[in-house]
């Protein structure tokens, strides 16, 4: 049969309920992967759309036998393809060397051996001729686990309903990216980003030394648009570690912007150079405290904000030294 095309649902930024609606909720860990729709045309088939609704089922080819796990009933499921670490958590650098390779079969082919990937599956959008979104997620989740899809790389993990803060508390505790809370009796919203599902990063703060900047434009044309950071190894090297480009209101965006016009060098401070085109190099002279949700393996900070400049600090003082690029 011909099967819908659904945009995935997408969710909101934002934090725990209130204690008192907890138990409207259930929560799902938060995974850093590859978002997509299943279709499962119950000819044995399997078609893997991305977000964006591009095919990507090529990249994957572990996953094709999915196409026979529930016979002759076609599907639509949601889910998320990941590539998981010796720990067995999900490492979205890992999975980038797996992404991409649609149409390059026998590179895909290889890597499947090499670096397999798992397939989360955490909502069903049409089953067996009917359309779920209309269907509450309590219902849609109890179809899909009766569903019991669980394979070599693919489960369908349960979701916990009330006990947000314990839950984010675990997360936090196994170093995973946070949760995803989704109201009990939400329908399924395709390519909305709705306040029905509300993504909660776990987020942690590090001090960082400012080696140098990008310029803004637009609005920010003058100012700084990024600055660059880094932190100190274990032998006291400079090592950059990402570009931090929100966090400041205007009136701090223009102080910094003094601060770092005093500090201009020509020299890069970071060893090695980070080669960021356009970037102008300062003296390692300020501190600032950062938030980030995880580190690459490299140890990347990823989804860095900018808190505050730690004028109470000088770069010795600072106790960031680089930890280990998997912590």
């Amino acid at each position: 049969m011909t099967l819908p095309l659904i945009a995935p649902m997408l969710a909101t930024p934002g934090t725990l309920p209130p204690a008192s609606q907890d138990a409207r909720w259930a929560y799902e860990t938060k995974q850093d992967g590859q978002r997509v729709v299943v279709y499962l045309a119950g000819d044995g088939s399997v078609v893997l759309r991305a977000r964006s609704g591009e095919v990507i089922t090529g990249a994957y080819p572990e996953l094709h036998a999915l196409g026979e796990a529930l016979g002759t009933t076609p599907a639509v499921l949601d889910g998320e393809v990941l590539a998981l670490d010796a720990r067995g958590r999900a490492d979205f650098q890992l999975l980038q060397s797996r992404m991409g390779l649609a149409h390059a079969p026998a590179r895909a082919a290889r890597k499947a051996v090499e670096q397999p990937v798992h397939l989360v599956l955490f909502d069903l959008l049409h089953l067996a001729g009917r359309s779920l979104l209309p269907l509450s997620y309590e219902r849609r989740r109890a179809e899909l686990e009766g569903l019991g899809l669980q394979g070599p790389f693919w489960s369908t993990p349960a979701a916990l309903v009330g006990h947000g803060a314990e839950a984010l508390a675990a997360t936090r505790e196994h170093g995973l990216e946070g949760l995803v809370r989704k109201r009990l009796d939400s329908v399924y919203e395709p390519g909305v980003r709705s306040r029905a599902w509300i993504k909660i990063r776990n987020m942690h703060g590090v001090d960082v030394i400012v080696g140098g900047w990008l310029p803004g434009k637009g609005r920010l044309t003058g100012l700084p648009g990024a600055v660059l950071v880094g932190q100190r190894d274990a032998s006291g090297v400079l090592r950059y570690v990402g570009g931090v480009g929100t966090g400041w209101s205007a009136q701090e965006r223009a102080h910094l912007a003094s601060l770092l016009a005093e500090l201009a060098t020509p020299a890069c401070p970071f060893t090695p150079d980070p080669r960021v085109a356009g970037a102008r190099w300062v003296l390692p002279r300020l501190v600032g405290e950062v938030r980030y949700s995880t580190r690459t393996r490299a140890g990347m900070l990823r989804q860095p904000s900018w808190l505050r400049l730690r004028q109470d600090l000088t770069p010795e003082e600072s106790a960031a030294d680089l930890p280990d690029a998997a912590s």
